[in-house]
């Protein structure tokens, strides 16, 4: 790792470490959790189920590894094929030369060091987020240092859009596949990054399939399918652990005096990225 990127990387932890730090209601337990004797929660109780006998996802999860905890190596936010086989992950030949063009500037072009969304997936796998779970539509609010972000995963039918407009977080539908909740999302910006000291790109084919499934009252596992013919010759997957973080909440926090920051950092514009190419039409 250069010199440029551990910076980045350390700056980072320290903001993922003080937002984990403060992001505490103290003396405050969350209500509804099954307890031990000794008052810690039981979080291998059974699974809460909604009363249409679907599992409840709501609460406030966490992956395992999050970056800055001593795991960067498995941290699916430095590498979102971490414990993948080496050919798991076959590039395009425009992703390669996109991620090598990042690599080679000490990836100092990623738009989360300038107080951008992280995109998806990656987003879910840095910080703590909030599911809320109502008639229709189902809620992720994230805890990110560059700001509070949201999700809406439709569950009321509708398929996904016909995308004019790309975002850096898509356009999600969600639905149950028996104690799956299987999210769909698509129309994401071209060029974005998937994850950050690998410097993957995503084009804007992207179409991310998210499985959740709550495993017992405290763990949820996580599987993460990629599928972008522009970027990957072929769909690839992960997948990971949330761990339910509780007696805490949510707190903002924001790029404040970012301005100042980078009042000290020289570096040479980057080069423009070029597009995605067209997919052959079918």
């Amino acid at each position: 790792m250069g010199g440029r990127l551990r910076a980045f990387a350390g700056a980072m932890v320290l903001t993922f470490g003080s937002i984990t730090a403060s992001a505490q209601w103290l003396h405050q337990p969350t209500p509804g959790i099954p307890r031990l004797a000794n008052g810690q929660p039981d979080l291998a109780a059974s699974t809460p189920r909604r009363p249409d006998g679907k599992p409840d996802l709501s609460g406030i999860w966490s992956v395992s590894c999050l970056p800055g905890t001593g795991c960067n190596d498995r941290a699916l936010f430095f590498d979102l094929a971490a414990g993948l086989p080496p050919d798991a992950v076959r590039m395009t030949p425009w992703a390669a030369a996109i991620q090598k063009q990042r690599e080679a500037r000490d990836h100092i072009d990623d738009p989360f060091g300038y107080c951008l969304p992280m995109g998806v997936p990656r987003m879910t796998v840095s910080t703590a987020f909030k599911i809320l779970v109502t008639p229709g539509v189902t809620a992720f609010l994230h805890e990110m240092a560059t700001g509070p972000e949201f999700r809406q995963i439709f569950t009321d039918g509708r398929p996904l859009p016909a995308v004019t407009e790309p975002t850096w977080l898509g356009y999600s539908i969600g639905r149950w596949e028996g104690d799956d909740f299987v999210v769909e999302s698509k129309g994401f910006k071209d060029g974005g990054w998937i994850d950050t000291r690998t410097a993957r790109p995503n084009s804007d084919a992207l179409h991310v399939t998210e499985r959740f499934r709550r495993t017992d009252f405290g763990h949820m596992r996580l599987t993460i399918t990629i599928d972008d013919p522009k970027a990957y010759l072929a769909p690839w997957t992960v997948s990971t652990t949330l761990n339910l973080m509780f007696d805490t909440e949510l707190l903002e926090s924001f790029c404040d005096g970012h301005e100042k920051t980078m009042e000290h950092r020289r570096m040479t514009a980057p080069p423009p990225e070029p597009p995605s190419p067209s997919l052959p039409k079918k």
